[in-house]
């Protein structure tokens, strides 16, 4: 964020006035189907779940190998919005961003680590999550509509 500062003159007066010049963060669309991301696998696998449990059955047979396949995506250092929606998954839905070795256990982690998260997210709803990013690199799911853990890189400047 930066700061401008006006300089008036009013009556004889010197008057100053802050105006503030805020960058807005970038938007990153996210698209969830039943058991993926559409946006780094790059295809709807047409997966239909009816519950969490289902996912996890599709992810053990196939996930690895679709992460393995999947996109990374490269990100430079700011502020963002991840903009998460439910297409067409019949049941609520959340969203989990990280730093990929974030441990929920870790206090520590808590206070050092980038984690930001929530759920609510019903059929046909987006929700926005904002995250300031530094280089590293962090993952994505979602822990109700169980994905793979989708990578995001922050190369340094």
């Amino acid at each position: 964020m930066s700061r401008h500062i006006v300089s008036l003159a009013v009556a004889g007066l010197l008057v100053s006035v802050g105006a503030t010049n805020t960058q807005a963060a970038e938007v990153i669309t996210l698209t969830q189907t039943g058991c993926q991301f559409l946006e780094p696998e790059g295809t709807d696998h047409g997966y239909a779940p009816k519950s969490a449990d289902d996912c996890k059955a599709i992810n053990a047979k196939s996930g690895s190998d679709r992460l393995a396949k999947s996109n990374t995506i490269t990100l430079k250092p700011g502020d963002y919005v991840f903009r998460v929606t439910n297409k067409n998954v019949p049941y609520q839905l959340g969203f989990w961003f990280r730093s990929k070795d974030y441990n929920w256990k870790n206090p520590v982690h808590k206070l050092t680590k980038v984690s930001v998260s929530g759920g609510g997210l019903n059929t046909g709803k987006s929700k926005d999550y904002k995250v300031s990013l530094k280089p590293g690199e962090y993952v994505f799911s979602c822990p109700l509509n169980p994905t793979p853990n989708y990578r995001v890189v922050v190369p340094e400047s």
